[in-house]
């Protein structure tokens, strides 16, 4: 399973209005011992790269029993991520500082959805 995006899925993000603002859905299951992993890349990207490209986190929280999904589609945890625009994710993952401390969340999963998605205009 994948855990980190392409360079053509990047690509392909940056094509959709690239200005405009994004917040990153997180949907993260764990491999075994990854939990301590995670938390280290979590605490880098909160206290360095979060900040250097206008990010912040919205929400973090642990998964629980599903309500309503298939049998295997639990999560482990879940975050919100706003980004000022596409733009400042690719920078971010970009980032060759980023890169190396990277790895940390690669090992920490064994499975990952990073969906973005768009404000609903206001009602």
């Amino acid at each position: 399973m994948a855990v980190d995006p392409t360079g053509r899925d990047l690509r392909d993000f940056l094509r959709e209005e690239p200005q405009a603002p994004v917040v990153m859905l997180n949907l993260l299951r764990f491999a075994p011992g990854g939990r301590d992993s995670y938390a280290r890349y979590a605490a880098e990207l909160r206290e360095t790269f979060l900040p250097r490209y206008g990010a912040e986190v919205i929400y973090a929280g642990d998964g629980a029993r599903a309500l309503v999904a298939e049998d295997g589609q639990a999560w482990d945890a879940v975050l919100l991520v706003r980004y000022p625009d596409r733009e400042a994710f690719c920078r971010m993952v970009a980032d060759p500082e980023y890169q190396r401390v990277t790895r940390l969340r690669t090992v920490a999963l064994r499975e990952a959805v990073l969906q973005p998605t768009t404000p609903w205009p206001a009602a």
